[in-house]
């Protein structure tokens, strides 16, 4: 790799860079003032948390990256959690085959957004709004109090630590990352969302196939929200078909995207930055719970830092006269 090479793959993903480095300092922050320090324990407790809002964030920020949006990925994730709660029991090939049906669900909830939005000509916005609102009313239907049960073998191997003290959650998001997120990326499909994000109408003319694009975006987003929805049964055991939790982790992954860098406008970003602004985001709730702060304060901490990351991102978009300098 030439000096120029790396030049510009720094400063094309100096947002995920930028991200890593706030984690880091937040997280380090939050180990020196831990009563236990650095444990198996704890290492293990924050990645779970961290893990399930940093899938989440993966899920949105596919349709940002194609200047979209997901409102219904919160309720996909509690609609899986739900289902999980019923199918993912039994005989270890029962819960195998039940996990698969939950992320076969997240997926079609996904293209069924994509079909909304392309056949139906909707704005994201809107259509993510409404189909998030069935979801939810499907995980009531299924769950209207909390309750259910997971295969403990199943929840104990991804929740668990692995020899060394690694948690197995690090190791089940590496997986996500390179077996949906890095295939997409350098995919044609991958490509064209980059496209679509920059300019629809240039991509169109391009002969970009915006439909096809699009479906494989949102139906991605619902298998990434729903993997997290089986994550989350893993975690608590159960299912809830809570709406502060599903409305919560939508507010959050968009957060989160913007922390790592991905422009809310479309075409540049990366879900590994989005991972890396999840887990920045998590850690700010446990640092003030290590400092014994007011619970009430977390959404001011987090308010501050997603304007912030906003108001950066818009100086840059403020500099620019067009666009394409975004990616020189």
């Amino acid at each position: 790799m030439t000096k120029t090479d790396l030049h510009y793959r720094l400063r094309e993903h100096r947002a995920a860079l930028a991200a890593a480095l706030l984690f880091a300092a937040i997280f380090a922050l939050y180990i020196a003032n831990h009563q236990m320090g650095w444990t198996v324990p704890v290492l293990t407790t924050a990645t779970n948390k961290g893990v399930l809002l940093a899938i989440v964030a993966m899920a949105q920020t596919l349709p940002v990256l194609a200047a979209g949006i997901d409102l219904s990925v919160g309720m996909v994730f509690v609609l899986a959690n739900c289902l999980a709660s019923h199918l993912v029991v039994g005989s270890a090939l029962q819960a195998t085959l039940g996990a698969g049906v939950v992320l076969a669900i997240g997926a079609l909830c996904g293209l069924l957004n994509g079909v909304i939005i392309v056949y139906g000509r909707l704005q994201p916005i809107i259509t993510t709004l409404a189909t998030g609102t069935i979801y939810y009313g499907l995980s009531l239907g299924l769950r209207p109090v909390p309750g259910g049960e997971i295969h403990a073998g199943l929840a104990d191997a991804l929740t668990g630590a692995l020899p060394g003290g690694v948690p197995a959650m690090l190791v089940v998001l590496l997986a996500v990352v390179l077996i949906v997120w890095v295939p997409y990326r350098r995919s044609v499909v991958g490509r064209a969302t980059l496209a679509i994000g920059s300019s629809l109408p240039a991509a169109y003319m391009s002969g970009v196939n915006i439909g096809r694009t699009i479906l494989v975006t949102y139906t991605l987003a619902g298998l990434l929200a729903a993997i997290g929805g089986l994550l989350l049964t893993c975690v608590t055991y159960s299912g809830e078909a809570s709406a502060a939790i599903g409305g919560v982790y939508t507010l959050n992954s968009i957060a989160a995207v913007v922390i790592g860098g991905t422009s809310l406008a479309g075409g540049a970003g990366s879900a590994i930055g989005s991972i890396f602004g999840a887990f920045a985001l998590r850690t700010i709730g446990d640092l003030l719970f290590v400092f014994d702060l007011e619970p009430l304060w977390q959404p001011l901490f987090q308010g501050v830092i997603l304007l912030t990351a906003v108001s950066l991102g818009a100086l840059r978009l403020l500099k620019v006269s067009n666009r394409l300098d975004l990616f020189k």
